[in-house]
């Protein structure tokens, strides 16, 4: 991996019952405590992620700290403007997520031409001196400095140098269902979503592949079918065209089944790709359409947990034909959210 500047701040957040995690945006200051710090993407919070981090945890204990360097944004935006990954969660969600598997500050590494232009050694000089690491947790394919030129044993080597140490993770390795056995990565987890298979990506996770943003206006042809839908403008990467079962979480902690159509909808010769949710139980048998109760018509926040893929896009000869087969996307949504089985066959 490169390497960024760090810039700390504090906003925190409760992670688990007497403990609380910090997430923050400028640069904190060492502390006596013993420090696991462990540094990388951590885009998606993998199950590689949480090996990392329930890692740390052991060996900072009790009365130590354990501290998340996590790039944002990726490096590659400054070395290959243009080619960066696509972002499977945000650096708030990244913060939580890695909280709630033990980090005590979660900090962001702000790529920078100097930063990035640092050796291995002063790179680990910069960090043990920023955030006074005693011990690092890394991957075996953790890379640093300049060019990536840095690697585990030029860790170990300039750890002890300044009086700290590393200790090296193994990969973890993960069952798909397509009975291949695969080290837990963010690209992986990217390639899985491309190519619809969110059961395989919730199994590389260890828990369902998220979307989020925020409500927007869109055509309201749902409506006119029958079938409303929340329009939302994703702030994370999407999974490949398809229909959805998912779940929709709510800030004020509301949970709701949901019908989800990604796609450009190929029925009214749409070009754009939009993030489309029925939320299922909503104005049932009203004879118009309302909003949420408690929410405005637009503006507002939600983060989609996929369960399952249920069909590809398909452009329908008629309106009728698709009402038809919404209603039976709807059923087989409503099915699998209540934990029916499932038999997944990703485009």
């Amino acid at each position: 991996m490169g390497c960024g500047a760090s810039s700390i701040g504090t906003a925190r957040r409760p992670q688990s019952p007497g403990r609380l995690v910090s997430v923050a945006m400028t640069t904190a200051q060492p502390t006596a405590r013993p420090t696991a710090l462990t540094i990388g993407n951590f885009d998606g919070v993998h199950l590689g992620h949480a090996a990392l981090i329930r890692r740390a945890r052991e060996l900072a204990g009790p009365s130590g700290r354990v501290v998340a360097l996590s790039f944002d944004p990726h490096p590659a935006s400054v070395l290959r403007p243009g080619h960066a990954p696509s972002r499977l969660t945000t650096f708030q969600r990244r913060g939580e997520l890695l909280g709630a598997l033990g980090a005590d500050e979660v900090l962001p590494l702000v790529p920078s031409q100097d930063l990035l232009s640092l050796s291995p050694e002063a790179f680990v000089e910069r960090v043990v001196r920023e955030h006074g690491a005693t011990r690092f947790v890394e991957g075996r394919d953790f890379r640093f400095g300049h060019k990536r030129a840095g690697d585990t044993t030029a860790l170990k080597q300039f750890a002890a140098k300044l009086g700290a140490s590393a200790e090296i993770v193994d990969p973890v390795r993960v069952a798909l269902t397509d009975q291949s056995v695969c080290v837990a990565s963010s690209t992986m987890v990217r390639w899985l979503l491309e190519n619809g298979r969110v059961r395989d990506a919730a199994a590389m996770l260890g828990r369902p592949p998220e979307l989020s943003g925020v409500v927007t206006r869109g055509d309201r042809l749902g409506r006119t079918l029958g079938f409303p839908t929340a329009n939302i403008d994703c702030d994370t990467a999407l999974p490949a065209d398809g229909v959805y079962a998912a779940d929709a979480l709510l800030d004020d902690g509301r949970r709701f089944s949901v019908a989800l159509s990604i796609g450009s909808r190929p029925t009214f010769d749409g070009v754009d790709r939009r993030v489309e949710a029925h939320l299922l139980g909503i104005n049932t048998g009203a004879a118009e359409w309302a909003p949420i109760p408690g929410l405005p018509e637009y503006g507002w926040r939600v983060r989609l947990e996929l369960t399952a893929w249920i069909r590809d896009q398909v452009r329908f000869a008629n309106i009728d034909q698709l009402r038809d087969q919404l209603a039976r996307d709807c059923d087989r949504a409503r099915q699998i959210c209540a934990g029916a089985p499932v038999l997944e066959c990703a485009p």
